[in-house]
C-alpha cells in the first residue's frame, strides 16, 4: 500500500538500517507552515488516512510526526515561526454549535494516533499549543528542540480542550501541573516541558532530526511483535489499578514465552549474536 501523501501531509519512508532488512520509520510531516500548520479538515482527515496505512504497512516499524518549517518570507516580510501545530484552525469553530462540535470531536486523528499499535514519536519544533500540544500527548515519546513551547490556551477562548488534553496531560505532569497549564493558558519553554515530564529530551534545533531518527531506528530494531505488547501493557496501567495492572502485566510476560521472538532473543543474548526477528 502506497504512502497517502496529501497536501497537507507528506509521509517520508527511512530505512531502520540500511544494511538490514528492519522495515521504515515513516516521517510524518504536517505541510502548513503559513498557518503554522494548524489542524483543519484537511489535515486531520489526512492524519487518520495515515494512521490507517501505518498500521496495516508490515514493513512501518515507527512513526516520527513533525511540523513543516516555515517557508522563506517574501522580502521585506518577517518570517513565520517555527511551530510542531499551532493549535486548531479556529476559522472553522465559527458559527458551529455544540452538537456539530460533539460529532467532530468524537471519532477524530487524535484517538486514532493514540490507538495505533505501533510507537509514536512526537518531533517538536517550535510552538505545540492547543491541539498541537494534544497531538504531542497522545504519542508515545515527545522529543523537543531547545525553541519549542507548550500550552493549552483553550480557556482564553472559553473553552477548555477537546482532545485529550485533561486527560493525557494529568497522567504526564500530574494533577497540579495541569490545572495551572490549563487554567492559566500560559506558555512553557522546553526546559520546563523536560523538568515536568512531558517531553522526554530537549536538543539543539539543528539537532533535532537526527536526535529523533536515533531513537526511532533504536527502537525499530526490536521486535515488533514485542513492542506492541509493551505498548499495550503500558497504556493498560492508565485504565486498571496497580494491582489488576500488575496481574495483567503478568499474563502478558507469560504470554510472550510462547513467540518465536522469546526464543530468537534469549538465543541471541546467550550467544552474544544480533537478534533477527521473525516480526520484524
Amino acid at each position: 500500500m502506497d504512502a497517502p501523501q496529501t497536501d497537507v501531509l507528506s509521509i517520508e519512508e527511512i530505512p531502520v538500517d540500511e544494511d538490514d532488512d528492519l522495515g521504515s520509520i515513516a516521517l510524518v510531516t504536517i505541510q502548513r507552515p503559513d498557518k503554522l500548520n494548524s489542524l483543519n479538515a484537511e489535515v486531520m482527515s489526512s492524519l487518520k488516512e495515515m494512521v490507517t496505512w501505518a498500521e496495516a504497512t508490515e514493513s512501518i516499524r515507527v512513526v516520527v510526526l513533525t511540523g513543516a518549517q516555515p517557508n522563506e518570507p517574501p522580502e521585506g516580510k518577517r518570517a513565520k515561526p517555527n511551530a510542531f501545530v499551532a493549535g486548531a484552525d479556529i476559522t472553522e469553530f465559527v458559527g458551529m454549535q455544540s452538537d456539530a462540535i460533539r460529532l467532530k470531536f468524537t471519532d477524530n486523528a487524535v484517538e486514532a494516533l493514540w490507538d495505533l499499535s505501533k510507537p509514536t514519536i512526537a518531533m517538536v519544533d517550535g510552538f505545540a499549543l492547543g491541539g498541537g500540544c494534544e497531538i504531542a500527548c497522545s504519542c508515545d515519546l515527545r522529543i523537543a528542540s531547545e525553541r519549542s513551547r507548550f500550552g493549552t490556551p483553550e480557556v482564553n477562548l472559553g473553552l477548555i480542550p477537546g482532545y485529550g488534553a485533561t486527560q493525557r496531560l494529568t497522567h504526564l505532569i500530574g494533577y497540579g501541573k495541569t490545572m495551572e497549564m490549563i487554567m492559566t493558558g500560559e506558555m512553557i519553554d522546553a526546559s520546563e516541558a523536560h523538568r515536568i515530564g512531558l517531553v522526554n529530551h530537549v536538543c539543539e534545533s539543528e539537532d533535532l532530526l537526527d536526535y529523533t531518527l536515533n531513537m526511532a531506528r533504536i527502537i525499530g530494531s526490536k521486535s515488533s511483535y514485542t513492542l506492541r505488547f509493551g505498548k499495550q501493557t503500558i497504556r493498560a496501567s492508565l485504565d486498571l489499578g496497580l494491582t489488576e495492572g500488575i496481574a495483567y502485566e503478568a499474563e502478558v510476560f507469560a504470554s510472550l514465552f510462547g513467540s518465536k521472538d522469546q526464543e530468537i532473543g534469549v538465543h541471541a543474548f546467550v550467544n552474544r549474536e544480533k537478534p533477527r526477528w521473525e516480526h520484524k
